[in-house]
């Protein structure tokens, strides 16, 4: 006599579907952690872009500009006089990518202490990171910076 090699065992019924959903729950989480992931590289590079165009508009309202922004006189590092107009421009430009924004630190410093050409303007700007869902994780803290040479 012939066995049949299809037939099953009476206890390995209901096998395929465990294997399923145990299968499907590791896809799934591999799946979630890969999209979060993805959302803090994204959000890394939104805020350093946003630290590059803070520069971008501070090297070009130097000293020389109708409307300068900076320090006009000063020998050491200045990091709090007439920054007004970089760190709003940085945080108009966080905002457009949905950011809450709110939690934002953006720090502006001259670093040779004016906005005299060719002195260097820094800014860095950190951001706690939002999670969909924190599983057990301490979100980190994103800090971005970029610096340039005053050309105006």
């Amino acid at each position: 006599m012939r066995k049949d090699k299809t037939k099953r065992l009476p206890r390995q019924k209901g096998l395929a579907a465990v294997e399923f959903a145990l299968t499907i729950l590791l896809v799934m989480v591999v799946i979630f952690w890969a999209f979060e992931f993805i959302m803090l590289v994204y959000t890394y590079n939104v805020m350093a872009e946003a630290a590059k165009e803070g520069v971008r508009y501070a090297i070009v309202h130097g000293a020389n500009n109708s409307s300068s922004s900076g320090p006009a006189t000063g020998a050491a590092r200045d990091c709090t006089t007439n920054i007004a107009a970089i760190t709003t421009l940085v945080q108009s430009y966080a905002s457009t990518s949905f950011h809450n924004i709110a939690g934002m630190t953006i720090t502006v410093c001259y670093l040779d202490g004016n906005n005299q050409p060719p002195n260097r303007v820094q800014v860095v700007v950190s951001y706690p990171f939002i999670p969909y869902a924190s599983l057990g994780w301490i979100p980190p803290i994103i800090n971005a910076a970029a610096e340039g040479r005053i050309a105006n």
